[in-house]
């Protein structure tokens, strides 16, 4: 699954593409995502300019006008196309996983603007679009989500708080939406190696310089896998048809039996599976 940085990629090259343009027309080839898309998703659409294209957490958000706005999720397997009118089948990515041209099968959603569209792809279908009504509602579709790292309020006080009276492992806590939205696996085995933090140590143990090293280096990751344009692990490309360059920066994460990358740390990289998902880690340098 996509995390914040390429899900913010996805939104900047997306920004770029369709920002103050005007939709044309709007075709539903496939209502069954996560949530039925409506009948009427079209009518929010159609004559009507993307005023522009923001992102929370993992969730783009287009605006559209009269206080409307529309959700889109990628979930697993969700790709959007730009597709140019005179390019036929030369398609430009701007999803996590890319097709080098468009899928026959499971286009659910075009949204045709003049000279483009935007075709969204779901084999798996767990991604969705969520029209919302107004400002305040919006706001409320996020309330179960804890803040990104990037916000003011994911601060020394709030973190060391949210794990004094937790049992829980660290890099699943991590992974917790309620607590930080946007962390995903990648992410969370590099921030807790940089940390130098053990992803199982337990959270209520951890002291206010561990908390405040996880604040810092979620911030730092993050940003340098967004100017690195996010992780290529399975052909991710932007809207110019790169790929991502942070894959080149992984410490741990899919490094397994590789030297540890730490100056003087002869160890071996670890992976650990338990709940169905992989953490790596490097027994020496992480406490």
């Amino acid at each position: 699954m996509p995390e914040l940085p390429e899900v913010e990629i996805v939104r900047q090259s997306l920004n770029k593409k369709i920002k103050q343009k005007k939709v044309k027309k709007v075709i539903v080839r496939n209502r069954n995502l996560r949530f039925k898309i409506p009948l009427n998703f079209s009518n929010y659409f159609e004559n009507k300019k993307i005023i522009k294209v923001e992102r929370f957490s993992k969730y783009l958000i287009l605006y559209l006008s009269k206080d409307i706005y529309c959700l889109i999720h990628l979930g697993m397997s969700g790709t959007i196309h730009i597709i140019e009118n005179k390019m036929n089948n030369i398609i430009t990515n701007t999803s996590f996983y890319n097709s080098p041209i468009l899928p026959k099968k499971h286009n659910h959603v075009e949204i045709i603007f003049e000279k483009f569209k935007v075709v969204y792809n779901d084999p798996r279908r767990f991604g969705f679009f969520q029209i919302i009504k107004n400002k305040k509602n919006l706001k409320e579709r996020f309330n179960h989500l804890g803040p990104e790292p990037f916000d003011l309020n994911f601060n020394l006080t709030y973190v060391y708080n949210y794990f004094k009276y937790k049992n829980r492992d660290v890099k699943n806590l991590l992974l917790d939406q309620k607590f930080v939205s946007g962390v995903g696996n990648i992410y969370a085995s590099e921030i807790l190696f940089k940390s130098k933090i053990h992803p199982y140590r337990k959270v209520c143990f951890l002291s206010k310089e561990e908390c405040k090293k996880i604040i810092l280096n979620s911030k730092k990751i993050l940003l340098k896998a967004i100017s690195k344009g996010g992780s290529s692990i399975r052909d991710f490309k932007n809207t110019s048809g790169s790929k991502g360059g942070f894959q080149n920066e992984f410490k741990v994460y899919q490094q397994q039996g590789m030297k540890c990358k730490n100056f003087r740390c002869t160890d071996l990289i670890k992976k650990k599976i338990s709940s169905n998902r992989s953490t790596f880690f490097c027994e020496s340098c992480q406490k």
